[in-house]
């Protein structure tokens, strides 16, 4: 077998129907590579848990494929899940606490059955900053009570790892599977992404559905894809996106969702996009280095063949957002999924968490739980006009004042962000982003950029994103042996 673990989905499938490989040694390979580097060696500690089923999984598909043949593209292709996306199997479903270390889930998430239904092969369950990092606000990116500390693969104790899906970066990173799943609410695809050089896709809230995700908020949360390239990122969006009758969100994606994103993987899909390049001050708080890789991407951009309009303006850019959407929408959505776990779980509502917390405070309060408190003192019915003023002011601020005018005013296909500085104001909107690698500082740190547009504009982010992956090949593998 030539193929190694930083291989794409397309070439293990080219392997597999030629018969060079099966899904049974794949799955083997980063199960050796997770037993080398995870726990022991660099110790990145991005795995939470792993399926007792994977191997048995992936010979079945094996058979399956000589029987029948392949079901698509991930068929037989080793995937990891943050570990707030439930899975009715022998893993848990924990967000990181301790409260939640010893709960199953009634049923697969919306995620977990599609990815199954696509003959993936799910590995395991990453570790994240604890409860998506809505807990403290001193918690460090990447620590949970339950799994302790993911590190950096590129520096593992040096640089920041980036949260909240910060497992499912560095492992994908690492080399440990070959796509994750991760979630956002505000920036925990994106920021992970592009501290671990990889193409992290956060789609429009909508596109896939929420089902069975333990929440932070109604109004941002989604799933999204974690690789190594813009190709399998793609793939993997198009196997999640889809209509839920039981997730009324994804109502709006009726005839914008697509089932396959590799019709815009164009490599010449910048020649003519126009692209607002957005400096200010999202660009003020990078180091020097940093500033001459993003002036670098920029130049890629012209090269390639794109209109810059540089720089452009967001018009509520200086905008102070308020914490109260978050912070009400918390507690309701945590107290419906605890609802739906088994009935004899104790740990049923945000309040309850919060007791078990106290009462092992050594273990479990390492940052304390100041957010999670805070929330619980909301009614938990979103009926605090703090709250609806708030959601309505993001809306226009970020969407018809914020992302959507200077789109607008330019004529722009899209707007370029350095690093992942353009995830609050695309979050409150519910506005897709795709992170691509674009270097590394002199000590290695990884960099990125973002690519952000309007509602349901993936097919156009995918196309610029990937035409620029294309024409700067940027990203090298982190060396951890």
């Amino acid at each position: 077998m030539a193929l190694n673990h930083e291989a794409t989905i397309r070439e293990w499938q080219e392997a597999m129907e030629a018969g060079r490989t099966t899904s049974r040694e794949l799955t083997l390979l980063f199960l050796q590579r997770i037993a080398q580097y995870d726990k022991q060696g660099a110790a990145i500690n991005a795995i939470s848990e792993i399926n007792p089923d994977a191997l048995h999984i992936a010979e079945a598909l094996d058979r399956e494929r000589t029987g029948k043949g392949s079901r698509g593209p991930l068929h037989g292709i080793p995937v990891l899940l943050k570990d707030n996306i439930a899975t009715k199997d022998q893993m848990h479903t924990t967000a990181g606490s301790l409260a939640l270390a010893d709960s199953y889930a009634s049923a697969d998430s919306f995620v977990a059955s599609k990815l199954r239904e696509a003959g993936a092969v799910i590995l395991g369950k990453t570790n994240l900053t604890e409860w998506a990092n809505y807990m403290s606000e001193h918690m460090p990116n990447g620590y949970s009570s339950r799994g302790g500390q993911v590190r950096n693969p590129y520096g593992p104790g040096v640089f920041d790892v980036g949260g909240s899906s910060s497992g499912s970066g560095a492992a994908i990173a690492a080399g440990f599977a070959v796509v994750a799943v991760g979630t956002e609410t505000s920036g925990s695809i994106l920021n992970p992404s592009f501290r671990n050089s990889l193409v992290g896709i956060k789609p429009t809230v909508g596109l896939i559905s929420r089902r069975g995700i333990i929440p932070i908020s109604t109004s941002q949360d989604t799933a999204g894809p974690m690789a190594r390239c813009v190709e399998d990122a793609a793939i993997l969006l198009g196997v999640l996106a889809g209509c839920d009758e039981l997730d009324p969100v994804t109502g709006k994606s009726v005839g914008l969702a697509h089932s396959d994103y590799r019709p815009y993987l164009d490599a010449s899909g910048l020649k003519g996009a126009r692209i607002g390049i957005v400096r200010s001050r999202y660009l003020d708080k990078y180091e020097e280095e940093e500033k001459a890789l993003y002036e670098a991407a920029v130049a890629q951009l012209k090269q390639a063949g794109a209109t810059l309009v540089d720089p452009v303006s967001i018009p509520s850019e200086h905008v102070e957002w308020g914490p109260n959407v978050l912070l009400h929408e918390f507690k309701s959505g945590v107290n419906a999924y605890l609802k739906t776990l088994p009935a004899s779980y104790p740990i049923r509502t945000l309040a309850d968490v919060i007791a078990f917390n106290r009462e092992h405070p050594e273990q479990a309060l390492r940052f304390g739980q100041v957010l999670l408190e805070r929330s619980n003192a909301t009614s938990g019915t979103l009926t605090e006009a703090a709250y609806l003023n708030q959601r309505a002011f993001d809306l226009e601020m970020s969407r018809e004042k914020g992302i959507d005018a200077v789109l607008r005013e330019h004529d722009l296909d899209c707007l370029l962000f350095p690093g992942s500085e353009g995830y609050g104001i695309a979050a409150r909107a519910g506005y897709p982003s795709v992170a691509v690698p674009a270097g590394y500082t002199s000590t290695g740190k990884p960099f990125g950029v973002v690519f952000t547009g309007t509602a349901f504009s993936e097919p156009t982010l995918i196309r610029s994103a990937y035409a620029y992956e294309q024409a700067s090949r940027l990203r090298v593998p982190p060396r951890l042996g």
